[in-house]
This record gives C-alpha cells, sequence and structure tokens, in this order.
C-alpha cells in the first residue's frame, strides 16, 4: 500500500491567496487539492485553486467571494460545486470549492484523472504535509503521467485530451497502459458535450507544443473525431513553393504559427528569436509589438485566448483544398477558390465546436483572407488604394491574417526559405500593419468627405446602390491620397 501521507520534499510556496484562506477555514475540514499542489511541487506559479470539503461546498465558495468582495458562482448543483473570483493584493485568483467525490478524501482523490493531481494539502493542518495515496509525488518527480485508476479514462474520456496536454506542458511521459486506456477509451469523447471538447482542445492548442499536441492526438486517433477535415489533407500533394504535402504544411504552419506568435509576445527570449527568419521578424515588425500584444491579450468567451484561435486558423487554413484541387491541361495542380470553401468548412467546424460568434468570425476571415497578403506581395509597389482594399475586405481580422501569413508562408517554404523573398513578405505585412496601426483615419477607414443625404441632393440621384458605389469611390480616392 503507498504512504498516504508524507511530508514536503522541500518547502513548497503556495499562492498567498492560501495563507490567506487559513483563517476563513478556521477548524473546518477543508484541502488544498489538484493543479495548486502540483504546481507548487514544481515551483510554478499558480492563480487557479481547487478545495475539497466534506460538506456543500458551495458555502464556503460563497463565503470566500464575500470576503475577498469578490464575485461567487454557483457551479454545479449535484456535486455541490461553487466558484470564487478574487483578487488579492491586486493578483486575480479563482477558487473551486467542491464537496469530496465520494464518502472521503481518499477516495475523492483516487476518483481523479491523473495521480499528479490527485495530491492533497490539510489547510487547518501543517502545509508541508502531503495525502498522497497514489504516489503522484514520485511520478511527478519520475516525470511520469499515470492515471489515477483502470476506470480513470473510461469514465471521462475528455481526460483523453487532458493527458496529451498536461503531458507537453509539464514535459512528462504518458506511463504505457495509461497511453493505452487513451486509445481504448478516448473515442467516447464523442458522447461527451460539445463544450467540454471545445475547452479542453481549445486550451492543448494555447498550450506549449500545440504541433506536438497535434501529433499526439493524430497518433492516438482521437484528432479526426474532433477535426474530421484532417482527414483528407494527408498525402495531398502541392506544387511549388510548397515542399511538403498538405498535413504536413499544415501541421508546419502549426508549428510556424506559434513560433511567430512567441517571437512578439513578452515571453520571447534570445534563444526563441536566434531562428533567422524570426529574428527577420523582430527587425521589421517588432515596432508594432506592443498593439501586437494588446491585440492578442483581448479575452475571448470563458477564458479563451486569441493565441488558441489562431493555432486553430492554422491547422484549417487550407481545409478547402482537398475539395477544390484539379488539375490543368499542363499537369500542374490547383486549388482554385480553396480559401472560399475552406471558409465554408471552417465555419461548419466552429459552430460544431461551440464556438462563439465572435470566434467564428474570426476564424473564418483568417480562412478567407489567407492568401490576401501573398497575392499582394507579387503586386509591388504596395499602393495605398491596396492597402485600403485589403483592410476594406478583412477588417480587424486583418491583424489575424497578418499573422497567419506569416506562418503559412514559412510553412510553404520550410527549409527553402529565401532571405530576399522573405524579406519582401515582411514588407507588406510591414506596410499592412502601419497603415492599421498608424494611419488608420488617413488610410483605413478615413472619414467620409461628403455622406449619401449630400450627394444624391448634389447629383439629383435617389436612392440606390449606385450611391453607395459612389461612396466607396470617394472613400478609396481620399485612402489613396
Amino acid at each position: 500500500m503507498p504512504i498516504a501521507e508524507i511530508a514536503a520534499p522541500f518547502q513548497l510556496e503556495y499562492p498567498p491567496l492560501v495563507g490567506a484562506l487559513l483563517p476563513l477555514i478556521g477548524e473546518r475540514e477543508a484541502y488544498l487539492v489538484g493543479g495548486a499542489v502540483r504546481d507548487a511541487l514544481l515551483r510554478r506559479p499558480s492563480h487557479d485553486l481547487d478545495l475539497a470539503v466534506p460538506d456543500d461546498g458551495r458555502q464556503l465558495a460563497r463565503r470566500i467571494a464575500n470576503a475577498f468582495q469578490g464575485d461567487y458562482y454557483a457551479l454545479d448543483a449535484e456535486r455541490q460545486v461553487g466558484r470564487a473570483l478574487v483578487r488579492y493584493d491586486g493578483v486575480p485568483y479563482s477558487v473551486d470549492v467542491a464537496r469530496f467525490r465520494g464518502a472521503s478524501l481518499e477516495e475523492d482523490l483516487r476518483g481523479r484523472d491523473f495521480t499528479v493531481n490527485a495530491i492533497a494539502v490539510p489547510l487547518r493542518g501543517d502545509l508541508q504535509t502531503l495525502i498522497d495515496p497514489l504516489n503522484g509525488v514520485q511520478d511527478l518527480f519520475d516525470k511520469r503521467l499515470r492515471r489515477c485508476t483502470p476506470e480513470a479514462i473510461r469514465a471521462d474520456p475528455i481526460r483523453a485530451l487532458r493527458a496529451i496536454r498536461q503531458s507537453l506542458q509539464f514535459k512528462l511521459l504518458i506511463e504505457r497502459e495509461t497511453r493505452a486506456d487513451l486509445r481504448t477509451y478516448g473515442v467516447g469523447i464523442l458522447s461527451s458535450s460539445p463544450e467540454r471538447v471545445r475547452d479542453e482542445f481549445m486550451s492543448m492548442l494555447n498550450g506549449a507544443k500545440p504541433q506536438a499536441a497535434l501529433r499526439a492526438l493524430d497518433s492516438l486517433g482521437l484528432l479526426r473525431l474532433i477535426v474530421p477535415e484532417v482527414e483528407a489533407m494527408r498525402g495531398l500533394t502541392q506544387p511549388e513553393p510548397h515542399i511538403y504535402d498538405l498535413w504536413e504544411h499544415t501541421l508546419n504552419a502549426v508549428e510556424r504559427m506559434d513560433a511567430v506568435l512567441t517571437t512578439i509576445s513578452p515571453l520571447r527570449t534570445e534563444e526563441s528569436a536566434a531562428d533567422s527568419a524570426l529574428g527577420l521578424i523582430v527587425y521589421l515588425l517588432d515596432v508594432f509589438r506592443p498593439q501586437l500584444q494588446a491585440h492578442l491579450e483581448v479575452p475571448l468567451p470563458n477564458g479563451r485566448t486569441v493565441r488558441a484561435l489562431l493555432i486553430l486558423a492554422a491547422l484549417l487554413h487550407d481545409c478547402g483544398k482537398p475539395a477544390t484541387r484539379s488539375l490543368d491541361e499542363d499537369g500542374r495542380v490547383h486549388f482554385h477558390q480553396h480559401e472560399i470553401v475552406g471558409a465554408e468548412q471552417a465555419a461548419a467546424r466552429a459552430e460544431a465546436l461551440r464556438l462563439s460568434n465572435e470566434e467564428m468570425a474570426r476564424l473564418v476571415g483568417c480562412v478567407r483572407h489567407h492568401m490576401r497578403p501573398m497575392h499582394l506581395r507579387s503586386a509591388e509597389p504596395l499602393s495605398r488604394r491596396a492597402i485600403y482594399r485589403f483592410w476594406k475586405a478583412t477588417g480587424p481580422v486583418g491583424v489575424d491574417v497578418c499573422l497567419l501569413t506569416l506562418a503559412d508562408y514559412l510553412a510553404t517554404v520550410g527549409t527553402h526559405l529565401q532571405v530576399q523573398a522573405w524579406l519582401g513578405h515582411l514588407q507588406v505585412v510591414r506596410a499592412l500593419l502601419e497603415a492599421y496601426f498608424n494611419q488608420h483615419a488617413q488610410v483605413v477607414s478615413p472619414p467620409l468627405l461628403i455622406d449619401g443625404t449630400t450627394l444624391m441632393e448634389a447629383l439629383k440621384l435617389a436612392p440606390s446602390r449606385l450611391v453607395g458605389q459612389l461612396l466607396e469611390q470617394i472613400a478609396e480616392a481620399q485612402a489613396s491620397g
């Protein structure tokens, strides 16, 4: 039998809010469980706390919310789970309080997903004492992800997606029997709610190494269940300058999107920008880095991120190619209007994943317009009129399109990157972003010199489409200078 209680292997440091909760808890039986304990053992910061109690968790969650003047939400009436969203020392925290899953704490821990998440700390005792019935601490230090019980994945197949995400996030090797269960029972995600699949899948895309996560998901036969469009991509050849088939190109686009987003993020390091292609992004686009970071940090519904949405856009950007593949008389491959067909498929996938209307619009816009910057590259010099038309067509999603086109281009040429061609592509993106961020009123959305009523009076016109066309021509002429 494993030892249930052990001393912490070193002095654990918890989020400051934990200490502030102790007076509220007093002599009540309550335990810090799950991710916050795991993160303390990994010396990682944590802003999400999970508490387990023997009775109704909603009562304590409400007390916590009231004590810190935060917000309270009842999450699950059946399991008696409540959530408090609070700020402490200016830092936001989410505190979930749940009744034991079963008759005791040990039964609760054994009913969790993975052993590294099944460790508890008594909040009315020594915070350096760990309750670890499944040897999760040893698994964590051995870099091993192991299911809590043989029933863990079968009971909740969504845990298969979580296993991949957490194995990459914490650099853990999925244990052999656990991996077998992921393959056997992961198909059960088809019976899970689309919302739960969406949340775990988007968390995976937002996590570490999304390309590796997708490959792992694919190796288990699960990716096709979430994004069926990938099946038709396999082995689909593409003409030059592509050096990969469509599936490998798509995975490389995901990898390069991850790299592009890291390059403009606060997480950029000298090492991450050492790649010559990424270094040129720094050289030419770093002037927009604050605005791009602000663009990416705008929260989406339910805490989802723009980063995850752009990774999904990279995954789907060419999904219309299989349906539009054709050969001309010379045997050359074409994908005419693949971006239009792909946008329709992306809309259907967004709906199936239960994405919000905003997320769907941005995803569809990325797929629909991802070729536009490349077309502008072939029409030098880039005129103000062309820039205006780009932003007229794309709207604010054009910023996402600019980032996607960088990833797409790098994934297209791969190791055959030619610096001058890459510089030309970057110059187009730089001109587009310069107009959007610094010349918006002059080039992107110039104020109207005349309104429709005045125009109709001056030209003695009745209301018609012609009036709108004339106003658009005037606006375009303004933007053109």
